[in-house]
């Protein structure tokens, strides 16, 4: 019995750790980012020319809008390209794209990635680019988009994370993916740069410069996740990423049960392969070259996501508090005010981190779903087995911009 008390103590003071770190670590970036992020001086004044490249698999339902909205940028028309790279697009689709004032390259491989897609259409465009510049194929950019990229560019930055917000909060399911967004821009892209360290990439709405991100995409062969792996690339070399929170691209939000889930599972795989992969690295970079900003993102890898660091200490902490009230006999192994203030923190960086305009009753309608959100991340922990190696397509649809 001493045994078993010892091993149960030992396994608490280690979630207590775990969630602990979790916790304070998030509240301090969501603390940070209520403040303003420092601003580069300009350092030169030109204007370069973009290939905005745009991967779709099967996107036939979004991608001729998605084109025909990008060639809406006020910028010279002269120093941007839309690229379309097509992967089993219909023929309709295609004859349609090409009708339009952009490229379409058509692509093939046995198995589809974005990664590919992309080293593929870099072989085929050339070097006639200064930026490229990445959007996933429901991707809707603000006209002034490019321009803003432009000047971040113009402060001498290499990579830049432009601030994707939704498209659509027409579900309960929307809503929750439309904030959880919100809450990771707040935290891990503008609360990171206020405190000096790069912004977290996201996938899309990134520009890169061209002939940097061509080298260093030709490094990167991932299923999944591949923004991770740049990310890791990127910082390990020290090349600090920018976010540019009024720089806006709108994403569209998963609306269904089953495409919540088969996305947070691609993600999470994503997570742990990577960090497995570069865990020692990561100290290796802090302890001997004093390289946080890599080491930060590699502890990202390993911590847990933000619904999920929710709903762990909100059932702990409930569990602790309802032994405390209706068990006496209970003889508690750690005291509960430990998580009690694990999930206080918790609420109050969630409560720094979601914007203003997401306080009315849809929010709170949709907080009903949160429960049902979180038992499906959960239960993707354990379907994670060969997600990152083989690609998992996120399904858009046709949706009215809100």
């Amino acid at each position: 019995m001493d045994v078993l008390r010892i091993i149960a103590y030992i396994l608490e003071v280690l979630l207590i750790a775990y969630f602990g770190f979790a916790a304070f670590y998030v509240f301090i970036f969501a603390l940070a980012g209520v403040f303003k992020a420092p601003n580069r001086a300009r350092i030169m004044n030109r204007e370069r020319k973009f290939a905005v490249l745009i991967p779709g698999y099967k996107e036939d339902n979004v991608i001729v809008e998605v084109a025909q909205r990008a060639l809406e940028q006020e910028y010279p028309k002269d120093l941007f390209e839309v690229v379309v790279i097509a992967d089993s697009f219909e023929r309709s689709t295609l004859e349609s794209l090409r009708k339009l004032p952009l490229t379409v390259l058509e692509v093939s491989f046995d198995k589809s990635t974005k990664s590919k897609a992309l080293n593929k259409a870099m072989e085929l465009l050339g070097d006639d680019y200064q930026v490229a510049l990445v959007l996933d194929a429901d991707n809707i950019m603000a006209r002034d988009f490019i321009a803003k990229v432009n000047d971040a560019f113009n402060k001498g930055f290499k990579v830049v994370q432009g601030h994707r917000v939704a498209k659509n909060t027409n579900t309960a399911f929307a809503i929750l993916d439309a904030i959880s967004e919100e809450v990771n821009n707040h935290i891990f892209r503008k609360g990171h740069r206020v405190m000096g360290l790069s912004s977290a990439l996201i996938g899309s709405g990134m520009a890169f410069d061209y002939h940097f991100f061509k080298r260093t995409m030709a490094q990167v062969n991932a299923v999944g996740g591949f923004d991770k792996e740049l990310e890791l690339k990127l910082l390990k070399n020290r090349n600090t990423i920018e976010y540019l929170a009024d720089a806006y691209v709108l994403d569209e939000k998963v609306q269904k049960t089953d495409v919540f889930s088969n996305q947070r599972k691609r993600w999470l795989s994503a997570q742990f392969v990577y960090f497995g992969r570069f865990a020692a690295s990561g100290l290796k970079e802090l302890f001997l070259r004093g390289n946080v900003d890599f080491a930060d993102k590699v502890y990202q890898m390993v911590s847990p996501p933000r619904i999920l660091l929710l709903g762990m200490v909100v059932l702990i902490s409930m569990g602790y508090l309802l032994f405390d009230v209706f068990s006496e006999a209970l003889i508690l192994l750690v005291s509960p005010l430990a998580w009690y203030l694990i999930f206080g923190i918790t609420v109050l960086s969630f409560l720094l981190a979601v914007p203003q305009k997401f306080y009315n009753g849809a929010t709170l309608r949709a907080i009903w779903t949160l429960p049902k959100a979180f038992g499906v991340m959960f239960l993707s922990l354990f379907k994670l087995k060969g997600a990152n190696k083989k690609f998992i397509h996120t399904q858009h649809g046709t949706i009215k911009s809100n």
